[in-house]
């Protein structure tokens, strides 16, 4: 696509073209030499003023970014030194309202906007508002932004020479650590990790920096729990290690039960230096649940939990459009163990009571025969036991969960202590409540079919991202609020990327389970190509998803037809 342009002919076509109409910008798409090493390629420019910024792509070869080699040695450590230099980018244009970079919050994921190839090669993916006062080129001003302008941001950001090498090294020694105490928890029979010293309140609902003032306790793991890790950059690491089963986070209100749950959510990411949770991390395969009134549920088997309903619907092949807040979450449950969950973290505070527990005092008054819903208190055991599959809990309001449950930790003023041993004592006064379940049945897997799978609108693939709360794909707006783990819009411009990507690629064919699909989505997404693959889809910032917010918008695309 375009051309390859020699060193100094983007200026001199931009010469050519000033004052020309704005349209002929799209005739600089292809790639131009700014200088030894170092291409801008214009991947697309706008169609007028006021349409979305051009995306352009500024690429410094190995030589010309000058960084060593260990900087940029396994894709962990690219991903890492991509990071840190899109975060140096951003802080070098900040203010310049001609440029659009993607540097993203406190996670380091895998962007677009910023990628380190394994030859040590970097690339800065940014947009660009060309300049056309009355419709017209302004050629002199557009060459300073697309050539000075783009030099300049190499100079200052790209470039080894640029930075302090011990930051540098600060920030890919800390995502590696992260990654590697990730991978490290199956091994070890833990599902989450919380180092000693980490600071896990943060500043607001709005701001996910690490809060400040003398009331912000640093974390310090009951000695029961306290596990010792070595990690390859900051060696041997304290921390309370969460095992595997059933783990309940109990304690008071306001003690930091849903702080402790939140940091295990976010554990799934590696964060950036000074965030606090730098060595806080939870397997990854943890998915976080919540009930979700009004989403739509297609062809799910929920008769584990929704049984013998009034109408006489067939719980075992269930669809609705308007899901109550118990059947969501137990729709999101069985399809998140669909998509290979092995770890499900619950907060009473946003889960539908009446799925959670029913009490001794209500199963006397409300026979089973008459009440649909089996609680998740009667099955969780069995999910470990049958499935693999661990769950952690907050619970402040139900004690029956303290009969089923492996490990208790206690919250008091963000100090945890393991009352395993109590909870038990506490437990062995009989309630007189009885189980309404023998164990978890297991899921049924599905089977997608790629044709409900439009990304097309007025013929064009049309896939945006409306912050983290909804995704735009085609003619659907898929509302994402209630997944938790979704961090940044760009992440849920992926998202829509991938599920594009798997219709596109084949993955999905009408005869592969969704979860078979997601195996071969992981395997390109994990391969050479990458970030390249959901960008070949369409040029936007992204940042790349987990295989299990994937599936949560497939399952929530109201489109969506699945055979069974």
């Amino acid at each position: 696509m375009g051309r390859q342009g020699p060193r100094g002919g983007l200026e001199r076509e931009l010469e050519r073209l000033d004052g020309a109409p704005y349209g002929r910008y799209k005739g600089l798409v292809g790639t131009w030499e700014l200088g030894p090493g170092r291409t801008v390629r214009i991947v697309r420019a706008q169609a007028d003023p006021f349409a979305p910024p051009g995306r352009v792509a500024l690429r410094l070869d190995g030589e010309a970014a000058g960084f060593e080699t260990e900087l940029w040695a396994t894709p962990v450590r690219r991903r890492a030194l991509a990071g840190y230099l899109v975060r140096s980018a951003a802080r070098e244009v900040r203010g310049e309202r001609a440029y659009q970079l993607d540097a993203g919050g406190q996670e380091v994921l895998d962007r677009g906007s910023c990628t380190v190839g394994a030859d040590g090669s970097v690339t800065l993916r940014f947009g660009v508002s060309l300049p056309g006062p009355r419709r017209r080129i302004d050629g002199h001003l557009a060459w300073r932004l697309l050539g000075p302008g783009a030099a300049r941001i190499a100079d200052r950001a790209l470039v080894a020479r640029a930075h302090e090498a011990a930051l540098v090294r600060e920030f890919v020694e800390t995502v590696e650590d992260s990654a590697a105490l990730r991978a490290e928890l199956p091994q070890r029979g833990l599902v989450g990790f919380v180092a000693d010293g980490a600071l896990l309140p943060r500043r607001s609902g709005a701001d996910d920096r690490p809060a400040r003032g003398a009331e912000v306790v640093p974390f310090r793991s009951p000695k029961e729990l306290r596990v010792t890790v070595r990690l390859p950059n900051a060696g041997e690491v304290s921390g309370m290690g969460v095992p595997e089963g059933v783990t309940l986070i109990v304690g008071g209100g306001f003690h930091g039960k849903s702080t402790l749950l939140r940091a295990l959510e976010s554990g799934v990411w590696d964060h950036a230096p000074g965030d606090g949770r730098e060595r806080v991390a939870a397997r990854a395969d943890t998915v976080k649940l919540r009930a979700e009134d009004g989403r739509r549920v297609e062809r799910v088997d929920l008769h584990a939990f929704v049984d013998h309903l009034p109408g006489g619907a067939d719980t075992s092949d269930f669809s609705t459009d308007n899901a109550s807040g118990s059947t969501s979450q137990a729709a999101s449950l069985c399809e998140a163990v669909e998509a290979g969950a092995r770890v499900l973290l619950i907060d009473e505070d946003t889960a539908a009571t009446n799925l959670m527990i029913r009490d001794a005092r209500m199963q006397a008054l409300v026979a089973k025969e008459r009440e649909p819903l089996t609680p998740l208190v009667d099955s969780v055991r069995s999910l470990h036991r049958d499935h693999g599959v661990s769950t952690v809990l907050v619970m402040g309001g139900s004690g029956d969960y303290l009969d089923v449950a492996d490990r208790v930790i206690m919250m008091d003023a963000y100090r945890p202590a393991d009352v395993t041993a109590r909870a038990r004592e506490v437990a062995a006064v009989p309630t007189g409540r009885r189980a309404e379940a023998e164990s978890f049945p297991g899921v049924v897997h599905r089977r997608p079919d790629p044709a409900s799978l439009d990304a097309t609108a007025r013929g064009r693939t049309r896939i945006r991202s409306r912050g983290t709360d909804q995704l735009v794909f085609g003619e659907h707006e898929v509302d994402l609020r209630s997944v938790e783990q979704v961090v940044d819009g760009p992440q849920v411009t992926g998202i829509g990327l991938a599920m594009e990507l798997l219709v596109r690629r084949g993955h999905l064919d009408g005869r592969r389970t969704l979860a078979e699909a997601l195996d071969l989505l992981d395997v390109e997404l994990a391969g050479p190509e990458g970030v390249a693959a959901l960008l070949s889809v369409h040029d936007e910032d992204l940042a790349v998803p987990r295989r299990f917010e994937v599936a949560a918008a497939v399952n929530r695309l109201r489109a969506l037809r699945v055979f069974r």
